[in-house]
């Protein structure tokens, strides 16, 4: 009768960490590029949107506590955002 025990196991297990330790380093890079990459170009959208709406200054407008401003700021970024999310996947 043959005897199973984690030795025979081994030699698999550690292969299967070694391409499972490998791939997680790649997904989390990935992950940390496509995220930095995401915040660029939403602070990009907003610049862009500064430079559209010229005649507001959309940081002053915030920091006076401007609420309209701050709502149609908030859904420019959520669009941005959106296209972004839909542009990389």
């Amino acid at each position: 009768m043959m005897s199973l025990s984690l030795s025979t196991f081994a030699p698999v297990l550690a292969a299967d960490f070694a391409v499972w330790s490998q791939n997680l380093m790649y997904a989390v890079s990935g992950t940390a590029v496509f995220g930095l990459l995401g915040i660029v170009l939403l602070l990009v959208g907003f610049k862009g949107f500064e430079w559209i709406t010229g005649r507001l200054d959309v940081e002053k407008q915030l920091s006076e506590g401007n609420y309209a401003v701050a709502i149609v700021v908030a859904a420019m970024m959520l669009s941005v955002s959106w296209i972004i999310v839909h542009s990389m996947s």
